[in-house]
This record gives structure tokens, sequence and C-alpha cells, in this order.
């Protein structure tokens, strides 16, 4: 979604109270910031123990996860990797070897209908787990995000005037030889700012895909990098992540603790929310000081990370790729999140985002509906992964 965190990457950064697969035949856009809370915590300050798990036994939670819960999210992932040619470096790199050496691991994958005994048989049988760490810590800082749900329209009408804009023809996309904006006299310009295209600055080059009815439902759907858009016609339209206006994320959080609008340590996607529904005058200016804008295209899919497969509720996970592949499976160990508890479980490396940035970051993918956005808002906790390597690449990947 290119994840889009929350996965609202930071929204703040400043939270307290209760956000490199291998290269597909087209390289991904850049994914949108998620996190409403943004800056991550301070490191811990306790260090890590000197001797670092290593057997799945030592994995707190190992033995109780529902492991096949697991496997739709993975097996997406390895079917993704038999189309990818056995000599692509995984990794940067290839600092976890290639697609030919995950490839037998995914051959030998457990029917659909098989229980969670036999899927972490399975995952004891061709994974090594290997902690990961940073700057001498073991614990980082994971978000969650999720699916929007909005209301909307085709065309434009009193209700419905607020456009997700598909991606402007006069867009030029970031790649390794020039940066993201469009060209002026035979020069690349930066593109138009979040408050120049709210005025208008993209009506003649980009189509709008859906109006809307709500712009700060459409601003945090931008956030999150996917959405569905419930039509007033009956239907539902899936949008998802194309491109973004090349612009850095400014966290909506910040700035609204540095204006004296919110506390310090209290604040979520929620709080924000809240601030900006008793506040209308002055909501699009706020939301104006992120220069960022995303453009989205419609799809027939769910909700599809930057590995380019579809993300599955409670199972994806974003994470900075200069570290962790995309498509590794990663076992979780995160502070308990009030009505979830600790969250110790097998997810896979499927999506990136703006503000997931550090060798220990990771921001959760929680689904559609009240109780993801509910727990997508409030999980900024301190954690720790492993990430499970096939056995002969497990040796490489250690500290």
């Amino acid at each position: 979604m290119v994840s889009p965190s929350w996965s609202l990457p930071l929204l703040v950064s400043l939270v307290g109270c209760a956000a490199t697969r291998p290269p597909p035949p087209r390289a991904p856009p850049l994914a949108p910031a998620r996190v409403v809370a943004e800056a991550p915590p301070a490191r811990a300050s306790a260090p890590p123990s000197p001797a670092a798990p290593e057997g799945f036994d030592a994995l707190p939670g190992w033995r109780a996860d529902s492991l096949a819960e697991a496997l739709p999210a993975w097996r997406r992932t390895c079917e993704r990797l038999e189309r990818t040619p056995d000599d692509r470096p995984v990794g940067p790199e290839g600092f976890a070897g290639t697609a030919g050496d995950w490839k037998p691991a995914c051959r030998a994958i457990p029917s659909p209908t098989c229980d969670s005994d036999a899927a972490r048989a399975y995952f004891e049988r061709w994974f090594v787990p290997v902690p990961r760490a940073a700057d001498g810590g073991d614990r980082g800082f994971f978000t969650g995000y999720y699916e929007p749900e909005l209301r909307g329209s085709r065309t434009r009408s009193r209700r419905y005037r607020v456009p997700l804009y598909g991606r402007p023809s006069d867009l030029v996309q970031r790649t390794s030889s020039h940066g993201t904006g469009r060209r002026v006299g035979g020069r690349l310009r930066p593109y138009f700012t979040r408050a120049q295209i709210v005025a208008g600055a993209v009506r003649r080059t980009a189509r709008p895909i859906v109006w809307v009815d709500d712009a700060v439902d459409a601003f945090f759907l931008e956030i999150q990098g996917s959405g569905r858009v419930a039509l007033d016609d009956g239907s539902v339209v899936q949008i998802n992540y194309d491109s973004s206006n090349g612009h850095a994320y400014v966290p909506l959080g910040r700035v609204l603790i540095a204006r004296g609008a919110l506390a310090r340590g209290c604040v979520s996607l929620q709080s924000i929310r809240a601030w900006l529904a008793a506040h209308p005058a002055e909501a699009q200016a706020a939301m104006n000081s992120n220069p960022s804008y995303v453009f989205f295209h419609e799809s027939a899919q769910g909700a599809t990370g930057s590995e380019g497969v579809v993300l599955t509720p409670g199972r994806s996970m974003a994470v900075d790729t200069r570290f962790v592949p995309l498509g590794a499976p990663l076992f979780l160990d995160i502070d308990a999140l009030e009505g979830v508890g600790p969250i110790q479980r097998l997810v896979v490396a499927q999506d990136t985002g703006g503000a997931i940035r550090g060798a220990v970051r990771g921001d959760l993918f929680w689904g559609a509906g009240p109780d993801a956005y509910d727990r997508a808002g409030r999980m900024q906790h301190r954690g720790r992964y492993w990430l499970l390597a096939p056995t002969h690449i497990a040796a490489r990947l250690r500290p």
C-alpha cells in the first residue's frame, strides 16, 4: 500500500497516553508515511540479554501462537517468490541470500487445511530464528495501521466534494536517476504541495477516482495507504496507494503539539481526529502542514503492500527494508496492548511505510473495521522480533 502509520507512520512521534524486497519487474512507489504518533520512544534503558534466544522454544509465545493463521500471508509471499528468478537478491546486496535460497521452504509449505501443530513443525523444520538488534539493543518501536472505510460517489455533488485523485499525468516518479516532481522548461521541479493540490493545482492533470464526503477521512486514507469506499449506488471500491508528490511526510501530531493544541504524551489517531472534528475551521490548514500527498488507483484486490501481495490482517507487517527483506517471516514479542494482550505471533514482512525506519521497527496491519481502527490507533509499543531464515542463510544474518 506501500503502506502507506500508526502505519500512520507517526502522526506524531511523541506518543504516550492510553504507527528491499527483491526488486519487482517495476520498482514500487515510495510508501506513504503511516504513523500518527510519531517520534519513537527513547531506546529501552535495559540492555538485551547477553545470550539472545536462538531456538524456537526460546521465543516467547511460540508454542501458544495459532501458526496456521500465519500461513495465508506466507503462502502469498511464496507465490510471489515462485515468479521471481532464482538469482534475484533478497535484501540489500543480497544479505539474505537469493530467491532460490528461499524457494525450497516455499515448496514444502503445508496444505491450507493444516492445523497449527503442522504449521509449527513446518517452520521448525525449514527455518532458524535469528534475533534482530540495533545500537546494542534488541527492543524497538512498533505501531499499527488499518484499512479505512469511507463514503463516496463516482460523481461530484454537494455532499461528495473531496476528490481521491489518481496519478497525475505530469508527475515524474522517483527513480534511481531523478527525484519526484514535474518537468518545467526541461528541468525537474518539485511537485505541488498538499496545500496547492487541495486548492486545485492538479485538476487538469489528475482524474478523481471517486469523490468522498469528508476531507479528514481522505487525509487518514492517505496515511494508511489503502481503503474501501462505499459508493452511493451500493457498490464498494477498493482504493490502493499508487504514488506520492514526493514531499517529506510531516506528522500532524507533532504539529499540533508544537501549536499547543494537543498535550505531549497523549497523542493518538483518535485524539488527532477528535481535535480536527472540534476545529473544522482550522482543520484543513492543519492538515496542509503535512506537504506530502498520496495518489491512488482502483484495485480488484484488497489492501496490497509494497511486496505486491494482498495483506493479511494481524499477520502482515511493514518494515524498514534496509534491515529486513520483504517477504521474510518474523516472530514478534511486543508489550501488551490493552484488550489484546502481549503480541507474540508470526507475521510476514509485506509492506513499508515512510515513517517505518530502523532495524527494530514495525507497523502491524490490523485490517478493516472498528476493532482494527481502535487497535491501530492505540498501538505505540516497545518490542522485539526474530527473523526466520532458511537454515543455510541464518548463519550470515546473526549479529
